[in-house]
């Protein structure tokens, strides 16, 4: 790490449904990813949307979801509840996408390296070629899609060679929701650079999925367009993740717990 680079502390966090989420908008998270990669501190950061607290609420993923640096309101529900049970007044969900294309366009200008690690290798051949484009400047110093399958020991730690030998500042892990949390708490003492965790993001940029369109995402109705475009594989997890989180919402607001 810099010791001659002011290094922020990670954002006040507050309690959603067992889960801490980070007390910051978009431009704070931001600001503090890129101090950090700058100044060569590590960090694991999430972006949370509904699902991914229902899940993170697991016994198994509690404890060390709320160890990570930097946990953004992701989905606007997540934003709504935060700001109706604790007055957070944040006024912009932190969107992973769009975080990602921020973190790029400021490191391209400042001239730290970024790392991919996940989706298809087609994904990932597409993403080496257009960010470049649309950040000019930007160093991607590695790429890699891996396996669809769980890592050896030796795989694990020949990943992280590679990514703390690259040099880069910010490795965004795109292996979906809940394997990258995994992935990125786990090594999150080996590697050197801010993990993000940006889920669907890379299918996004490449333009393998489409996003959907801004009076749908500032409705909260981002889940309801990706379940028309995908309903086989995700209405069971809309279905259910989104019934739970109401549920547990409404007890909270009602009986306080």
């Amino acid at each position: 790490m810099r010791l001659d680079v002011a290094v922020p502390d990670a954002p006040e966090k507050v309690d959603v449904l067992g889960i801490q989420i980070s007390k910051a908008g978009p431009g704070e998270v931001a600001d503090c990813i890129m101090s950090w990669a700058v100044a060569g501190r590590p960090g694991i950061v999430d972006f949370m949307p509904v699902h991914g607290l229902i899940e993170a609420r697991r016994p198994e993923r509690r404890d060390a979801m709320n160890q990570f640096d930097i946990v953004g309101c992701d989905g606007q529900p997540v934003r709504w509840a935060m700001n109706r049970l604790h007055g957070s007044g944040i006024g912009q969900r932190v969107y992973g996408p769009t975080c990602m294309a921020e973190i790029c366009a400021r490191c391209a200008e400042q001239g730290v390296g970024v790392y991919l690690y996940g989706s298809s290798q087609e994904v990932i051949d597409i993403l080496c070629r257009v960010l470049p484009e649309r950040f000019s400047g930007l160093r991607i110093v590695g790429a890699e899609s891996p396996p669809y399958r769980a890592l050896t020991e030796v795989e694990e730690a020949e990943v992280i060679e590679r990514v703390n030998a690259s040099g880069a500042g910010v490795l965004f892990v795109g292996i979906g929701c809940p394997k990258q949390e995994d992935f990125a708490f786990k090594h999150r003492k080996q590697i050197r650079a801010v993990q993000m965790c940006v889920g669907a993001a890379f299918d996004f940029h490449a333009g393998k999925l489409a996003m959907a369109p801004k009076w749908m995402q500032d409705r909260g109705l981002e889940w309801f367009f990706r379940l028309c475009k995908e309903p086989r594989r995700l209405w069971k997890r809309y279905v259910t993740t989104n019934s739970v989180f109401v549920f547990l919402l409404i007890r909270r607001i009602v009986v306080g717990r």
